[in-house]
């Protein structure tokens, strides 16, 4: 018995390395592997560094930056202004919420929530969502406004489709990772799945599900005013037009006006953050 002992921690001692592809190497050729996609990158791609950064190509941005950082400050133009960021902002608000109605009840059915759930409907589900978020924004609205015709309604349906399938897997994920002990107590109980999700699974994920909602609102934001260059209303029409016509001071009023509403939803996306952590 004691020279099993005395063999045993020779071996411990004097023990093998791990094979090259042994677990521990693999995140080492893993941070190997994406280092070499990153280097292959910047082979295969036609960069001009030394155009980019040429004296003539800075002047031209500068010039450029210049005539954008002298918004329009007129009050004529301030008036057509404001009711196109609002236009903007119910149209990201009203997005986002469809958005999280559409994602979660896709969520559901995408998500095993325990582990005897065979989750007969996960794999379809799954790829509704990644169908829904693969297709821009943008492409969503081109085709919606074959539809419905150009205004604010299609960019609204875009937001909300293109979300759908961003939250749908994001809410999935966060309900597949929550705790599965409140929701075993329950089941054990015969409490029915529906309350068992309501009473167990979501206070858990709740913070999860409103802190990516918020984060999606703005996003959506931006995603509105892009819209509206093909027509989807809002700050982007405007930014299309004034653009197309090298209006510099009237664009740079429409792109100030982006960030002060992205500012706005970013402070009340604080705001609730810390509210909810108290």
């Amino acid at each position: 018995m004691e020279r099993l002992k005395k063999q045993a921690a020779a071996n411990e001692v004097y023990r093998l390395p791990p094979p090259l592809f042994d677990a521990r190497c693999r995140a080492c050729w893993f941070v190997a592997a994406a280092l070499a996609m990153v280097v292959a990158s910047f082979w295969t791609l036609d960069l001009q560094w030394a155009r980019f950064l040429s004296l003539d190509a800075l002047q031209r941005m500068g010039r450029f930056a210049g005539e954008l950082l002298s918004p329009n400050l007129d009050a004529a133009f301030l008036r057509k202004l404001w009711p196109a960021a609002l236009e903007t902002l119910a149209m990201s608000m009203l997005g986002t919420l469809l958005a999280v109605v559409g994602g979660l009840l896709l969520a559901l059915p995408a998500s095993k929530l325990h582990a005897e759930d065979k989750a007969g409907w996960r794999p379809a589900t799954r790829l509704v969502l990644n169908m829904l978020r693969s297709i821009p924004e943008l492409m969503w609205a081109a085709l919606l406004l074959i539809a419905a015709g150009l205004g604010p309604f299609a960019g609204t349906l875009a937001l909300a489709l293109h979300t759908s399938g961003v939250l749908g897997r994001l809410f999935a994920e966060a309900i597949e990772n929550a705790s599965p002990g409140p929701a075993f107590a329950l089941r054990v109980r015969g409490v029915p799945e529906g309350r068992v999700f309501l009473y167990a699974t979501l206070p858990q994920v709740l913070p999860q599900l409103v802190s990516y909602t918020l984060y999606r609102w703005e996003n959506n934001i931006r995603a509105a005013a892009v819209l509206g260059v093909v027509g989807a209303g809002g700050l982007g029409q405007m930014l299309a037009f004034h653009l197309g016509l090298f209006q510099m001071a009237e664009t740079g009023s429409v792109l100030a006006a982006m960030f002060v509403l992205v500012a706005i939803v970013d402070v009340g996306s604080y705001a609730a953050r810390r509210a909810m952590s108290r």
